[in-house]
């Protein structure tokens, strides 16, 4: 790997990090901050704006756009061009949302220590989820050392998509729900419900027989004993 290349997935891995960063405080200290009702103009927006960071998973996961990149992109860079394109899309989507305001409620006491605790058991989740493929691999400074292997166990054999199962407990258990924290939670898990159908398939034909014996024996997508 050439120095540009080191230095282009080293940035793209602190990007990626720097991102999720901003994620997390946007949602914490922006989305919790009390604002008027607004109509339903920025419901649109928001839904719009949303929709432009999920596209990029379909456009990259398209064979055209794949054999492009594999064309114009070294090998090593490929999935450190996808986490920069991510990254920069969900900074975008912090920085541009339209406040939806209103407040549904404001928990406290044993309440805001249970609704804390799923919190964090969702972050907990999803920590385990991503541990299990890979931090380094996922931030694109470490290249797949291969055929990429299907997981089981751990988390992945409650459920068939922790991670995404991690991010409903975090979005949706905070114990001060205002309106752009709801609107968050139900734009994501929309696209969540609506895209693991079509990731399955994608799955089904990189893993065969294995994935289908793996759904048969876990169950559940996302939510154990739901969906």
């Amino acid at each position: 790997m050439t120095r540009f290349a080191r230095l282009f997935v080293w940035l793209g891995g602190a990007l990626f990090v720097g991102s999720l960063s901003v994620c997390v405080w946007w949602f914490l200290v922006v989305l919790g901050r009390p604002a008027r009702p607004a109509g339903a103009t920025s419901w649109i927006l928001d839904v719009l704006l949303f929709s432009t960071f999920a596209a990029h998973h379909s456009v990259f996961a398209r064979e055209g756009v794949k054999r492009w990149l594999a064309a114009t992109v070294p090998d090593e860079l490929i999935r450190s061009v996808y986490v920069w394109t991510a990254s920069l899309l969900l900074i975008l989507v912090c920085l541009m949302w339209r406040p939806v305001g209103g407040e549904l409620f404001d928990v406290h006491g044993v309440g805001a220590i249970l609704l804390a605790f799923v919190q964090f058991a969702g972050l907990g989740l999803i920590a385990r989820s991503v541990a299990a493929i890979d931090p380094l691999e996922l931030a694109g400074i470490r290249l797949s050392s291969g055929a990429e292997a299907l997981q089981v166990d751990g988390p992945y054999g409650v459920v068939r998509h922790p991670l995404y199962l991690g991010w409903l407990m975090a979005t949706l258990g905070a114990a001060h729900m205002t309106g752009d924290r709801l609107a968050l939670a139900l734009i994501t898990a929309g696209y969540l419900f609506a895209a693991v159908p079509f990731e399955e398939r994608s799955l089904v034909r990189s893993f065969g027989d294995d994935y289908a014996r793996y759904q048969r024996r876990v169950r559940w997508r996302i939510v154990p004993f739901i969906y």
